[in-house]
C-alpha cells in the first residue's frame, strides 16, 4: 500500500508526491503505469505536480497549452547534459560535457545537416534502393505464401536496410549473415536498454556488459573502414573523432554504436505498429494499397521486386493516408518523456498568469501520451482511426482542446531543443518500407490475436509489443 503525503512547499512550489519508501518514492508505481499514474494526480492536483521518483524530484506540466512555455525556455531549462550523462552511461564513452572534448557536442550537432534538405534525399534514396534490394531478396525466397513473425521480420527488414544506409556494405560473401550477427547482439543489448536508462549499473544486468563491448567492437575504426558505401553522415563523424586526441579508439566506436541504436531503436517498433494496426483493419489497408498504386500508375513505374521505384520526396510527402495511418500507429504507440532540468532557481512564468517556482536541478516534464490519448483532442483515442489527419483529402494540422487550437498535437519525436534530428529521415525509412512492402506484396494476419503494448519502455520513446505475431506474404499477382 503506498501512502501520498503533500507537504507544504515554498511558496509558488506545485504541491509534491511523495512514497513512503525512501529514495525510490513513486517510483515503482509509475513504473507499473505511468499514464494512470499522472492521469490520477492530475484529477486530484490539478495541471501542475511535483513528483518524488528515484531520488528526483520530477514537476509535471499537464495542460499542452503549457508546453510552449517549457519548450521556449532553453536557456533556463536544459535537455542535452542530461541526454549526454544517460548516453554516456548508456553506451559507454566519455561524458561530452566534461571539457576534455571543447566543441565535440556543437560539432557532431551540426552534423545533423545531413539529415535534411538535400543530403536527405540523397540518404533516403540509398534508404529506398536498399529496402527494394532486401524486398528482393525476400522475394527469392517465397515462391507461394512464406509466414514469418511480424516483429521479426520488421527488425530484419529495418536493421538491414539502415544499417547498410548508415555504415556500407559487409563485403564478405555471407554479408547477410555478418549483419544478422550485429543485430542479434543489439536485440539482446536493447532489452537491457530500460535498466540502463534508469540507471542500474550494467554489471547487474547478466551478460549485458559483455554484448555491449563485443557490440561497439564491430565499430573499431579497423572494421568500418572494411564496409563499402557508407553515409556522409558517418564519415562526417568519423571526421571529426579523429581530431580528439583523447578520445580512444574504442570511445569512438561506442559513438558509433550509439548513433545505429538512435538511428534503429525506435524505428524498428514504430514500422511494427504501423504494419500491425494496417493488417488489423483492412479498410485501412485497402486505402492505403489503392494511393501507393495509383501513384506508381501516374509516374509510370511498374511494381515488381525486378523494377526499381523512385520516389522524390514530394511524392512521399503527397501520400496523406499512409502518412496518416502511421501518424495514427505513432499516436498509440509512442510513451516519450521531454525533460528539462532547471539551471537555476528561478520562476517559470505560465499562461494566464500562473508561475511555477523551480529549484536548481529540478527536473520539470511533458508526457505527451497524456495528449495523445486525450478525448478531448482525439475521439475515440483508443480507437485506430488511420485517416485521423486527413480533411477534405489533405493533412489535417488542426486540432483543438476546450474549443482552442493546439499549438502540439502529436509529439512522437520530442520537442524543441530536444527533437529528434533523425526525424524526416526515420518518416521517410518507415514509409519506403510500408509503400514497398504493400505495393509488392499480398500480407494478412495469420494469428487472431490482439497484440498489446509493453509498458516496461514508459518514457522512453515507443513501446514494443507484449507479443510477437505471425502473419503471411506472397508475391501480388
Amino acid at each position: 500500500l503506498f501512502i501520498i503525503f503533500i507537504f507544504n512547499r515554498r511558496t509558488g512550489e506545485p504541491p509534491l508526491i511523495n512514497g513512503w519508501i525512501p529514495y525510490l518514492g513513486k517510483a515503482l508505481i509509475f513504473r507499473k503505469d505511468a499514464f494512470k499514474f499522472l492521469l490520477d494526480q492530475q484529477r486530484k492536483l490539478g495541471d501542475i505536480f511535483t513528483v518524488h521518483i528515484a531520488g528526483r524530484y520530477i514537476t509535471f506540466i499537464m495542460d499542452p497549452f503549457q508546453y510552449v512555455y517549457v519548450i521556449r525556455n532553453s536557456k533556463q531549462l536544459e535537455f542535452h547534459e542530461f541526454a549526454d550523462k544517460m548516453a554516456s552511461k548508456t553506451f559507454d564513452y566519455p561524458a561530452l560535457s566534461k571539457g576534455k572534448f571543447p566543441d565535440l557536442k556543437e560539432n557532431l550537432h551540426r552534423i545533423y545537416q545531413y539529415l535534411q534538405g538535400k543530403p536527405l534525399d540523397i540518404i533516403s534514396d540509398h534508404m529506398m534502393k536498399n529496402l527494394q534490394d532486401i524486398f528482393e531478396w525476400k522475394c527469392s525466397q517465397a515462391t507461394d505464401w512464406e509466414t514469418e513473425k511480424m516483429y521479426k521480420f520488421c527488425c530484419s527488414v529495418m536493421f538491414e536496410a539502415s544499417f547498410v544506409t548508415l555504415y556500407g556494405r559487409v563485403p564478405a560473401a555471407d554479408g547477410h549473415k555478418v549483419i544478422s550477427e550485429i543485430r542479434d547482439k543489439f536485440i539482446k543489448f536493447d532489452a537491457s536498454f530500460p535498466y540502463l536508462a534508469a540507471n542500474i549499473p550494467i554489471e547487474l544486468l547478466g551478460a549485458t556488459k559483455k554484448v555491449r563491448k563485443e557490440l561497439i567492437h564491430h565499430f573499431l575504426l579497423q572494421n568500418m573502414t572494411k564496409w563499402l558505401g557508407g553515409s556522409k553522415v558517418v564519415q562526417a563523424r568519423q571526421d571529426i573523432f579523429e581530431k580528439y586526441e583523447l578520445l580512444g579508439d574504442y570511445d569512438k566506436a561506442a559513438h558509433h554504436f550509439a548513433f545505429l541504436w538512435a538511428s534503429v531503436g525506435n524505428t524498428i517498433p514504430a514500422t511494427f505498429w504501423a504494419m500491425y494496426y494496417l493488417l488489423r483493419h483492412p479498410e485501412a489497408l485497402a486505402a492505403v494499397r489503392d494511393e501507393i498504386d495509383h501513384l506508381l500508375q501516374s509516374t509510370g513505374q511498374k511494381r515488381g521486386p525486378t523494377y526499381n521505384i523512385h520516389l522524390t520526396r514530394e511524392q512521399l510527402d503527397n501520400l496523406v493516408y499512409l502518412e496518416s495511418a502511421l501518424n495514427e500507429s505513432l499516436r498509440m504507440c509512442s510513451s516519450s518523456m521531454n525533460i528539462r532540468i532547471s539551471q537555476e532557481d528561478f520562476l517559470l512564468k505560465l499562461e494566464g498568469n500562473q508561475e511555477v517556482s523551480l529549484r536548481k536541478g529540478d527536473w520539470i516534464a511533458l508526457y505527451p501520451q497524456i495528449l495523445h490519448m486525450d478525448p478531448e483532442v482525439y475521439e475515440d483515442p483508443k480507437e485506430y482511426k488511420f485517416d485521423r489527419y486527413i480533411e477534405n483529402g489533405k493533412k489535417k494540422t488542426t486540432f483543438y482542446k476546450a474549443g482552442r487550437k493546439l499549438k502540439y498535437f502529436l509529439m512522437p519525436f520530442g520537442s524543441g531543443i530536444s527533437m529528434c534530428p533523425g526525424r524526416f529521415l526515420a518518416m521517410n525509412e518507415m514509409k519506403m518500407f510500408l509503400f514497398l512492402l504493400l505495393a509488392n506484396f499480398d500480407v494478412e494476419l495469420v494469428e487472431n490475436k490482439a497484440v498489446r503494448l509493453d509498458n516496461s519502455r514508459m518514457g522512453l520513446g515507443i513501446l514494443l509489443p507484449d507479443t510477437d505475431i505471425a502473419f503471411r506474404y506472397k508475391l501480388r499477382s
